[in-house]
């Protein structure tokens, strides 16, 4: 069996217990076709580097899924049918882990009080104080 990371992304408009209505149909039809589904994250709504389908934001979606090229094919189909979905992803990986992502990482880190956030410009340089 190979392993796949598959990422799409919602419309905003959308509630969040219809995107994880449209997740739980998925990992069901992925269910179906004799994979396993390995980990599955909701990065929320974010903000999209540009237009897809007049819409300037997103709910993203991440499932980290181990199975067949048949089940690959009829997840697209899947995907390609629905009308939430405005753009997916699917990329074959070596290998898969149950840790979590690095957005889920970046997302619990940057929730933790008194922690300076990661890649701020001042991050590293004191200030002065005239």
């Amino acid at each position: 069996m190979a392993f796949y990371e598959v990422v799409f992304i919602i419309r905003p408009d959308v509630s969040t217990q219809q995107a994880e209505a449209v997740t739980g149909k998925l990992t069901d039809v992925a269910v179906a076709k004799g994979g396993k589904v390995i980990k599955s994250e909701q990065w929320g709504l974010r903000t999209l580097a540009y237009r897809i389908k007049k819409h300037r934001k997103g709910y993203y979606v991440f499932l980290g899924l181990s199975g067949s090229g048949e089940m690959v094919a009829e997840l697209e189909r899947q995907v390609t049918i629905s009308d939430d979905i405005i753009r997916h992803l699917v990329v074959r990986v070596d290998e898969m882990t149950k840790e979590p992502t690095v957005q889920m990482q970046y997302k619990a880190r940057a929730d933790r009080p008194g922690r300076p956030m990661a890649g701020r410009i001042d991050e590293g340089f004191e200030t002065e104080t005239v």
